[in-house]
């Protein structure tokens, strides 16, 4: 009996068939399965399972570069107790169309380990599992000659361009497709099929590799514009904000079932980065024009290395899985050159270790394919098309090819890998090796392949046949004002129209009140949240609170009128992150659970506002990275529309600092996008602790130049509302970062609002001190957020006499820096010798390094500038109570003077 080479470890062992209802063409039947003689099944399943462990799929093999050590031969006929002769099926039945085993043999090797191979290892799904095997056991017709004959041209423009490019800019950085050139025709087929499928938007991502040859070969953006990069002397400098192997944009591409929208999104350096941004465009386009999921496709490729090492790349795969992030699966391309920089990655069969072993996590399947053959990455396309279309899920092309310059052609890669690339010069390309297989297939004749390959040494870029087209630029976003037309929609009362980002009249936010406080029969809120509609339905009738005087409007509240404005407004609000149905703090509650068995599980108080603009309010993953990414992403898409991001404390944005730095902070200058994301980052010391105190204000005021960001620490409900308003309707798009209240601030019944103070109100930038006399001050507190409170409280057991030369004075918006209005404030305090920036962060953090210079310009030289803060440390706010008190007390004091 023949040794089980397969023995050593479970891995390998020879495997059994999925589910018995599973026949061994892949079909899933009743019954009707031949009756196999021993062995025969697990020779079928051990090739279906790890077949493509012994796939024909390295193009760099033949260079005596074995694919892994310890690489073992695929199984044979003995492994699994079977002669070559032997029948493989009771009755002379036939399988797999043969009916003997070495025949069989010979079937599987040619399914499962040629130049494509299907990794199914992680789908545990039995219908989708038997559904690929079908597809992949189904038989194949040739590529005809005609096709043959385009697939080598488009291969030829590919190579052409790299190597036009190469020796025209010889020192260039282009992060050459060289090696990698099939990415061209799989693009090609991915829309193709797609297209036909009712496809009609994609979205796509990309890292350095090959984005200029996709530019100019799929996408049709301008050569003269992609030469001038290269160029020493560039005509048009100023129309360079970042590199050419960064740029995206918006494309019409032509393909054989119809046109397809598509945009390449711009990245940064932090190549994974993009994944996250891309899925959230597409989820936007879902709300956009888009109505159903299969017409819109999300395409990203990664690096070999930079999928399996980049934390984002698992981040953004979880996300997929919960409610509110799904697309209806994304198309991953693996750009596999088999390197990472100078440290090599390659493919370790013996093991089971792949660059794509991340995405076992969300069951996809991988279709493993050699870049150098295009007819197999062509069929490969196909299938990953109609198994995204048809279980919207992911779905994972490995696209194995190498990289014939280094890490880019400014590195030398002899220093590292020298036995390959001494060995590569000479190895020809795939357009050649496409050629001289149709000649020997008799598809081409010899004249018509010599003619391919001699033109790429003659390649002429003004002779390129692309099938896209640079979109025109689109539309200014229009502004959008509560129009009482389109609130009438929603109920018969019409509010007055008021000007765009103003507060309506207090009859219309009586009505807003009423709606939110209208919970469904047989819903049965908590006692809490009983207690809020309570208020709600108090505010709406004019009723006095509890107290005996006019009932307030909290933070909860007042955030509430400020969304159900907003979509009555027509501008749809998606909210995103850790706990924000409920709110970290209790000051949300945007999802209400029926305390009751049976009925309905869930209500949101702002359903009532969804006629004109559709609401969305997710719990995210725990992650920030990746969520704030896709929300970022979204808000570029869906430009019109209010989308927020809160992080469960303002530090957990650290998480997430390569979208503040590369993309909220700078994504319109370098790529021309336009965003209206709203960061709602929780601040503020309370005691607790260096991290959960602190949302890096001084971090995101250094990011601010040139007008790019919008940041502001609203004091009190009524800004706080006003502030969310004026983001939602306001025509210029640009994000918004607002340190917001935690628990003291929360509770803080004196930052509360009445209907009546909040009616017809606009947000202010800075909020003046109306209960001293402006001639008797002299002293003015300027400060930011809830440490106010604590100087309101103080200043008031000061004695008469003293208190009244105190001003306190609020910038409620720290960005743009409000000179003109601060400069207005101040000119009413003409006796004031002292202007205190007060802060109850440390001297190196808060808003002091960054608003310094802007107080100092506008302080005459008879009035002295000075701040109060804590003293300088590296971690920030203290962990304990008792001293986060009394440094609050000394901070205060000192501030008074």
């Amino acid at each position: 009996m023949s040794v089980n080479r397969f023995s050593a470890g479970p891995a390998w062992a020879p495997q059994r068939r999925f589910d018995r209802e599973a026949d061994p063409t892949g079909r899933v039947v009743e019954g009707s399965a031949p009756r196999l003689k021993p062995g025969v099944a697990e020779l079928i399943e051990t090739f279906r399972l790890h077949g493509h462990r012994f796939a024909r799929l390295d193009p760099l093999a033949p260079l005596d570069r074995p694919d892994t050590a310890g690489a073992v031969e695929p199984p044979s006929l003995e492994d699994f107790g079977l002669s070559a002769g032997a029948a493989v099926a009771e009755d002379n039945a036939l399988v797999l169309g043969t009916g003997q085993a070495h025949e069989l043999h010979q079937r599987l090797r040619a399914l499962y380990c040629g130049s494509a191979a299907l990794d199914v290892s992680a789908v545990r799904d039995a219908t989708r599992r038997q559904w690929l095997l079908q597809r992949m056991e189904a038989p194949v017709a040739p590529l005809g000659a005609d096709a043959a004959s385009d697939l080598l041209e488009r291969l030829a423009g590919v190579e052409g361009w790299e190597r036009f490019l190469g020796r025209r800019f010889p020192h260039g950085k282009r992060f050459s497709l060289e090696g990698n050139e099939a990415l061209l025709p799989l693009l090609d087929a991915i829309l193709a099929r797609a297209a036909g499928q009712g496809v009609n938007r994609c979205f796509m991502g990309m890292p350095h590799r090959g984005r200029v040859n996709v530019l100019v070969n799929l996408l049709g953006h301008p050569v003269e514009e992609i030469l001038d990069y290269f160029e020493p002397a560039p005509v048009h400098p100023q129309r360079q904000r970042d590199l050419v192997y960064h740029l995206g944009g918006r494309y019409d591409v032509a393909t054989a079932s119809g046109p397809v929208a598509v945009t390449l999104a711009s990245n940064p350096s932090h190549l994974q980065s993009v994944y996250p941004v891309v899925v959230g465009m597409a989820r936007a386009a879902r709300s956009v024009g888009v109505s159903q999921v299969h017409r819109c496709l999300p395409v990203v490729m990664h690096g070999d290395a930079a999928f399996a090492g980049q934390g984002v790349v698992m981040e953004t795969l979880a996300m997929g899985l919960k409610p509110g992030y799904g697309v209806g699966g994304v198309l991953h391309i693996i750009i596999n050159n088999q390197l990472g920089f100078t440290e090599p990655n390659r493919m370790d069969r013996a093991q089971s270790r792949f660059c794509t072993d991340v995405t076992r996590m969300i069951d996809a399947p991988v279709l493993r394919v050699s870049a150098d053959d295009p007819e197999a990455v062509q069929r490969m396309a196909a299938l990953a098309v109609d198994y995204r279309a048809r279980f919207e899920a992911d779905v994972v092309i490995d696209l194995i090819g190498y990289r014939r310059q280094g890490h880019s052609e400014h590195d030398e890669p002899m220093f590292t890998a020298p036995q390959l690339y001494r060995q590569l010069p000479a190895r020809v390309g795939v357009t050649t090796a496409y050629a001289n297989r149709l000649v020997e297939r008799g598809v081409l004749p010899l004249a018509r392949a010599q003619a391919a390959v001699a033109a790429l040494e003659v390649f002429d870029p003004a002779v390129l046949r692309t099938p896209g087209r640079p979109r025109a630029a689109s539309e200014p976003v229009a502004a959008a004002t509560l129009d009482g037309a389109e609130v009438a929609a929603i109920a018969e009362q019409v509010p007055p129209r008021p000007a765009p980002g103003t507060m309506p009249d207090a009859d219309a936010l009586a009505w807003v009140l009423a709606n939110l406080a209208d919970v469904p029969a047989g819903f049965e809120p908590h006692p809490v949240l009983a207690r809020l509609a309570a208020r709600w339905q108090r505010l709406a009738s004019g009723e006095a609170g509890p107290q005996g005087g006019p009932e307030t409007i909290d933070w909860v509240t007042a955030e509430s009128v400020a969304h159900a404005l907003t979509l009555c407004a027509g501008v749809p609000l998606r909210i995103s992150g850790l706990d924000v149905q409920r709110g970290t703090f209790l000051h949300r509650h945007a999802v209400w659970h029926n305390q009751a068995q049976g009925g309905v599980a869930t209500w949101m108080p702002l359903a009532h506002f969804t006629a004109k603009a559709p609401l969305e309010v997710h719990n995210s993953i725990l992650s920030e990275e990746a969520v704030l990414g896709f929300e970022y992403g979204h808000s570029v898409e869906a430009s019109a529309g209010m989308t927020v991001w809160e992080a469960q404390f303002g530090d957990f944005v650290n998480g997430a600092q390569v979208f503040l730095d590369q993309y909220i902070s700078c994504g319109e200058e370098k790529w021309g996008y336009a965003s209206g994301l709203t960061v709602l980052l929780p601040h503020g010391y309370e005691g607790v602790g260096p991290e959960h105190s602190n949302g890096f204000l001084t971090r995101l005021l250094s990011l601010c130049g040139a007008d790019n960001l919008r940041i502001a620490y609203p004091s009190t409900a009524a800004q706080y509302a006003l502030l969310l308003l004026q983001q939602a309707l306001d025509p210029v798009r640009k994000p918004l970062l607002v340190m917001t209240p935690k628990a003291v601030l929360l509770a803080q019944t004196r930052s509360y609002t009445t209907v009546e103070a909040l009616a017809g109100a606009r947000f202010e930038p800075v909020l003046d001190d109306t209960a001293v006399a402006p001639q008797r001050v002299q002293r003015v507190l300027l400060c930011s957020g809830k440490v106010y409170y604590d100087l309101l409280c103080a200043r008031a057991a000061l004695p008469a006499d003293q208190a009244g030369s105190i001003a306190l004075v609020r910038l409620e918006r720290l960005y743009p820096f409000p000179a003109q209005e601060l400069s207005g404030v101040l000119a009413r305090y003409p006796q004031a010798s002292a202007v205190v920036w007060v802060q109850e962060e440390t001297r190196n953090q808060g808003a002091w390094p960054f608003i310094r210079d802007d107080l100092q310009a506008l302080q005459p030289p008879s009035v002295r500038l000075s701040e109060v803060s804590r003293a300088v440390t590296a971690a920030g706010a203290t962990a304990s109570g008792v001293i986060h008190r009394q440094q609050q007390a000394e901070l205060v004091a000192r501030a008074l003077g």
